[in-house]
């Protein structure tokens, strides 16, 4: 696993302790959003990324998280890349996290 990645085991736990320190953006789609999404969590579509840079806080840890980690792996990629240094890919996104909560998302 990669420094800049979080398992969802990882990541759920710290939501069910409530230790999750910092912000949860979903890179989804708004019609995979409006099916089922994490409390908290910010939509922010992965083509609107770019032109939102400004708005994500670069002090504060970014959990992205998609449906299976892959589009969220490109976007810390980007992340990472525009001077982002906190930033969290959640593995197997929110379908493995949802698996873990008792919801199947897929």
């Amino acid at each position: 696993m990669s420094s800049y990645e979080i398992s969802a085991e990882d990541f759920n736990q710290h939501l069910k302790n409530k230790t999750l320190d910092g912000i949860i953006i979903d890179v989804r789609e708004k019609f995979e959003w409006e099916y089922y999404h994490l409390e908290n969590s910010l939509l922010y579509p992965m083509n609107t990324i770019p032109e939102q840079l400004s708005e994500f806080p670069k002090d504060k840890t970014l959990y992205i998280l998609c449906a299976h980690g892959i589009r969220s792996q490109h976007v810390c990629q980007y992340l990472i890349q525009n001077g982002f240094d906190h930033v969290k890919n959640v593995k197997g996104g929110i379908s493995a996290v949802s698996m873990l909560q008792g919801f199947q998302y897929d």
